[in-house]
Order: C-alpha cells, then structure tokens, then sequence
C-alpha cells in the first residue's frame, strides 16, 4: 500500500507509524496506536484511508471489516458493528446451543454473533435475517453455508421455520430515543438509526419481537436478548404478558461506565 500521509517522515516505518497515531489522537481516537497499525496494513492509499478516519468514519467502515470475538467480518457503511459487550450474550448461547439446533440471528446485520457462536457449536442449523439490504449483503458473505432472509422481523422468515427455532439471538435496537444524542458520533452519523433507536423505552423493537416469539420458538426453545440493566425488569414484564418466563444473565469485567465495556446484561426468554 501507498505509505504517504502527506506528510516528510523521511521513509522511515516508525516515524510515519508515530505521524499516523498523532493526527489519530488529535482527532479523538482514543486507541490511536492500534489503529494506525491497522491502517498502515490495509490495502489501499494511507492518505486517503487516514483522511477517512480522521474525518469521523468508523473504522470498521474504512477497513472494510470488523473483529469480534477473534474473527474478521465484512461491514459496509451503515450496518451495525458488533459491539464487544455481546460477547457474552453469545457465551451464553454457546452454551446452551447443541449441534442440530436451528438458530437464528434476528436483526443480523453483519451475522457477526450468529457467527461467533457457530464457530464454537458445530453442526448448528443458522438463519439469519435483516431488514436492510446491505446488512443482508454483509451476512451472506460472512454466514458461508446460512441461510439470511431479508425483510422485517419474523416477517422475513419463511413458514417452515414455524415452531422449530431452538435458539433465537435478538439483538434489536434498545437505546431510548432521547439517548441517540449523547452515543459516540461515529455511531449516530454512521449507523443506520434503525439499528439504534428503540423508541421511548428502548424497548419498541423487542415488544413486536417477544410477540411474536411464541408462533416461531420450538418447544425447547430460547431467546436471547441484549439490554441495558435498566431495561431487564421492563423487558421481563412485556416477556410475561406475551407467555414468556425470563431470567437475568449478568457479567461485568472492567470498567462499567466504558461506552463498550466488557459488561452484560442478556435477557434469557423461554416458553413456561
């Protein structure tokens, strides 16, 4: 790759590797290190691709790929990234998942934690769905062998699949409207909203999600789902009302007020 930052560093790797990180840190990255080692490995122009980055783009956007939890995933500019806080939610469907088990990733985006959790459960039968299309796009490219549905919901699903998802991964939007404002702003200028905004409560999208759960979950079935700590007694009662028992999982390690902290707080839905 070109190695120019339009800047004299005079040839040397270091020099411009340091050049790289401080017009990274000038613009608020807060790992500007890590991130011009990224940058100065990725195909394409180094001016360029550091304009992008310092212009506000994600920099997953300016790769072309997102890791979570040890593997690469194709992104495309507005599907969500996946957030290291969901490492958890796909332990915890790691465990509970067995070879045979139809999963599903609802509201895929990239397919990222469908993905994490086949790599450690072989033999699962995935699904994935998404109602936008470059969402759909990325997951069939990183879903080899899956099948991704586009459309809205359980909507996009075909109806053989009707009683038959053992595990379903519901990662919906649950940040409360009001909140929008005050996320990172490479979130809010360069993630699709619908992929964020949960309405009032946060909890809009999970409402149409648990009601509909019931027609689609096999008898054994699960569903996993994301929230702030807030939100899990909220969600519990909606769970109650559509026929679903819950229980709280909850793991923190770190620093808690981290906006991607290593905290979770996952909402485990079955049928009583």
């Amino acid at each position: 790759m070109g190695a120019s930052t339009g800047e004299d560093t005079g040839g040397d790797a270091a020099t411009t590797a340091g050049v790289v990180a401080a017009r990274l840190r000038a613009a608020g990255c807060v790992f500007a290190e890590r991130e011009a080692e990224l940058l100065l490995a990725a195909p394409g122009d180094l001016a360029d691709l550091l304009a992008r980055r310092v212009a506000g783009e994600r920099l997953e956007d300016v790769l072309g790929w997102a890791e979570f939890a040890g593997r690469r995933y194709a992104v495309a500019p507005g599907v969500f990234v996946p957030r290291h806080r969901s490492a958890f939610l796909v332990d915890l469907v790691a465990a509970r998942a067995r070879a045979g088990d139809v999963v599903l990733d609802l509201g895929c985006g990239t397919g990222a934690l469908v993905g994490a959790v086949r790599e450690r459960v072989p033999g699962l039968v995935v699904h994935a769905a998404d109602v936008d299309p470059a969402a759909v796009a990325c997951a069939r490219r990183n879903l080899p062998g899956a099948a991704v549905h586009e459309g809205d919901l359980f909507a996009a699903l075909p109806p053989t699949l009707r009683g038959r998802l053992d595990v379903v991964i519901a990662n919906v939007p649950y940040v409360p409207t009001a909140q929008i404002a005050h996320l990172p702003a490479e979130m809010r200028e360069h993630e699709d909203r619908r992929t964020l905004d949960g309405g009032g409560d946060g909890l809009d999208v999970l409402r149409r999600v648990l009601g509909g759960a019931g027609d689609w979950l096999s008898a054994r079935g699960q569903v996993f789902v994301e929230l702030d700590e807030d939100q899990t007694g909220p969600a519990a009662d909606v769970a109650a009302r559509c026929g679903l028992e819950a229980r709280v999982e909850t793991r923190t390690d770190g620093d808690p007020d981290a906006w991607d902290a290593e905290t979770g707080h996952v909402l485990v839905l079955a049928r009583p």
